[in-house]
């Protein structure tokens, strides 16, 4: 018989706000009256009704001078140029891949946008049109950046760096984008042996960190060889702490995931998802930045 984990019932602890420093955010619903001031401009999130600025998503409220809009707590990924993203492949057409970035259309990768294997410089001939599927199939990830974005919203995407590419062997977490911190590098090689690209499309992707960077390749060839117990176990590790923080609502960024592995420590990997286990390793990881900040 499979062991069966029973939990009593716990007084839970009161966890204090995350807010940033210098007070907390003014979070609407939808339909409430942001401002009656006239003065202000109207943004994303927001319509007016009888002179009235009001709330037309759920979320947080952001001023910038005279513009207000509300960002989504809650959202499909919005694109915007130089945007780190993870996607999959979903259709193979002609000079072009789609892929899904969890956005509300499909982004487009050109064949003209990537590096070829090798890395080598020259116009794209018939043969690599007739090679694509070679290079990206349909249910392959892809790491990439925006280039530009069309005025519908659609996402058009670039390799053209040696960062970028297939990937290989690893594990995919999907989360809201507002809770990806926007940083100078999403690509991070953690110490405790593994590393993640945090896509700013909500899409974060745990891998071994490679030995050696394969320059020659291109981004186009994968490591398919086992990858040793001691790494899966760090990946999985790192999975469930990244499903914590999402859980508790907590910025995810190199240094808060690396806070919540080592509060897990003392924890078994499959522990870290009870509930009350949860809220003890996300609430040391929370004073720790708050230390970190302080």
């Amino acid at each position: 018989m499979a062991a069966i984990s029973m939990r009593l019932p716990v007084a839970r602890k009161a966890v204090g706000p995350s807010a940033p420093r210098g007070g907390e955010k003014h979070l609407v619903a939808p339909g409430d009256t942001i401002t009656t001031d006239t003065g202000y401009m109207r943004g994303h999130g927001t319509y007016v009704d009888e002179e009235k600025l009001i709330a037309s998503v759920a979320g947080a409220v952001e001023r910038v001078n005279k513009l207000v809009c509300v960002r989504a707590l809650k959202t499909r990924y919005n694109g915007e140029v130089g945007d780190i993203v993870v996607g999959r492949i979903t259709e193979v057409q002609q000079k072009r891949w789609k892929v899904e970035t969890n956005s509300r259309l499909d982004s487009v990768l050109l064949l003209s946008s990537m590096n070829l294997p090798g890395g080598e410089l020259r116009r794209r001939s018939a043969e690599d049109e007739l090679a694509m599927r070679d290079y990206l199939q349909e249910g392959d990830l892809i790491s990439a950046e925006v280039q530009s974005v069309f005025s519908d919203g659609a996402v058009s995407l670039h390799t053209r760096s040696l960062k970028y590419g297939k990937l290989g062997q690893g594990v995919l977490v999907q989360v809201s984008p507002s809770l990806v911190k926007r940083q100078k590098t999403h690509f991070h090689d953690l110490p405790c042996g593994a590393s993640v690209i945090l896509g700013n499309n909500g899409f974060i992707w745990i891998y071994p960190t490679p030995e050696q960077k394969d320059e020659e390749a291109g981004g186009f060839t994968t490591n398919l060889e086992p990858v040793p117990l001691s790494d899966r176990e760090v990946i999985s590790r790192l999975r469930n702490c990244v499903v914590a923080l999402v859980t508790q609502k907590l910025m995810l960024f190199d240094t808060s995931i690396l806070y919540c592995y080592e509060a897990s420590l003392p924890h078994q990997i499959k522990d870290i998802l009870k509930p009350e286990v949860m809220e003890e390793i996300v609430l040391e990881t929370r004073q720790r930045l708050l230390d970190l900040e302080g």
